[in-house]
């Protein structure tokens, strides 16, 4: 089945160049997704006359936001475009309280953990496998905008 973690889509966009803000929406999704990334996909595989058929599907994508929270998704996510503005996710979003400042490269290390329910049956017996622990990481910075008033 191939199966593998998904590629991080995600907004503020990762890079030094880019800056996302405390108290701001980010959003995260599975960026080009496909079977082996979030299902369903069908395998089969026979042997001495026995066949056995499994279908495996995303059960959930847990983002590790790498400031000691998590956050359980049970959808790929929606991707973010320029026109949803200050827009929270539908789906898979977070936002953050603090800065990444005091953290190494001054960014959040953000970590997807996909887990996967692969179901099989063949020879009259069925049964269920739970995979976890296929995941990817990227770094985000968050910055603090203070307002001064006279």
């Amino acid at each position: 089945m191939k199966l593998s973690a998904i590629e991080i889509g995600i907004v503020p966009r990762p890079g030094q160049n880019s800056v996302g803000l405390v108290g701001m929406p980010v959003w995260m999704w599975a960026k080009a997704p496909n079977d082996h990334t979030v299902g369903p996909i069908t395998a089969r595989a026979s042997a001495g006359g026995i066949t056995i058929t499994a279908i495996a599907k995303l059960l959930h994508v847990t983002w590790d936001m790498g400031d000691g929270s998590r956050v359980v998704c049970k959808t790929a996510g929606t991707p973010y475009k320029p026109e949803y503005g200050r827009k929270a996710s539908p789906d898979c979003g977070y936002t953050y309280k603090l800065s990444s400042a005091r953290e190494t490269n001054d960014a959040y290390t953000v970590t997807a953990t996909s887990s996967w329910v692969i179901t099989w049956s063949g020879a009259g017996q069925t049964g269920t496998i739970r995979l976890d622990g296929l995941n990817r990481s990227t770094q985000i910075r968050i910055g603090e905008a203070q307002v001064l008033v006279d």
